[in-house]
């Protein structure tokens, strides 16, 4: 099934967990554009090193750098014939529109932009206690997914930390944040028809059913 869907939704929501379904189960190639940027920064292509600039200044990589990172990669041959799961794009309405005439110049329609949809505080109980690998980047949670040895990954023994961004307050500033950037992007799609809203509260297996039911 090739499809073309966009997932918005706050940090802790489960929108690498659904990609990943989405991957793994449908063949749809998952697109973050943190990801995009990070592989632009470290093979040091001009939209890299500009993006770079940017970032390092703390500063946000400014609408038509992003667009280009972004549609290099969807216009990518792969990508047409898998279609893409797109997670960090579009953060604005500009990128939205931008998105939309990318896909009109390759003949091509957005299937659905999914909002995932979940009460804040359940956001802070899942990213408080999260911890990353050092090394490798595997993803742990005091709770959730313990690893097996204290402080270490079960995959490759690098130690693990957990990142100030993971914070309680850090994460609230973040929910918030997202919230005011997001909530034109939502109501962009909203008035193009193209939004679903799905709760996801739930597991991943009931989050990952309620998207594809209004797309089988």
């Amino acid at each position: 099934m090739s499809l073309r869907l966009i997932l918005i939704g706050p940090p802790g929501v489960g929108k690498g967990t659904q990609s990943a379904l989405l991957e793994s189960r449908l063949g749809v190639k998952p697109m973050s554009s943190g990801d995009i940027f990070r592989r632009e920064i470290e093979a040091e292509t001009d939209l890299g090193r500009l993006a770079k600039r940017y970032i390092q200044h703390g500063e946000l990589v400014p609408n038509g750098v992003t667009i280009e990172m972004m549609a290099k990669r969807i216009r990518d041959e792969d990508t047409r014939k898998r279609g893409f799961v797109l997670d960090g794009f579009p953060r604005t309405v500009k990128q939205a529109e931008a998105l939309d005439e990318i896909l009109f110049e390759m003949e091509m329609g957005l299937d659905k932009a999914i909002s995932l949809e979940v009460d804040e505080e359940l956001v802070v109980h899942r990213l408080t206690g999260r911890m990353g690998c050092t090394k490798c980047g595997e993803i742990y949670h005091s709770r959730n997914k313990p690893p097996s040895r204290e402080g270490l990954c079960d995959k490759c023994n690098g130690p693990l930390f957990v990142r100030e961004d993971d914070q309680p307050e850090t994460i609230r500033q973040r929910l918030r944040v997202f919230r005011e950037n997001t909530a034109p992007v939502v109501d962009y799609y909203c008035s193009t028809g193209s939004l679903q809203r799905v709760d996801a509260s739930h597991g991943p297996e009931e989050t990952y059913n309620q998207i594809l039911q209004p797309l089988s």
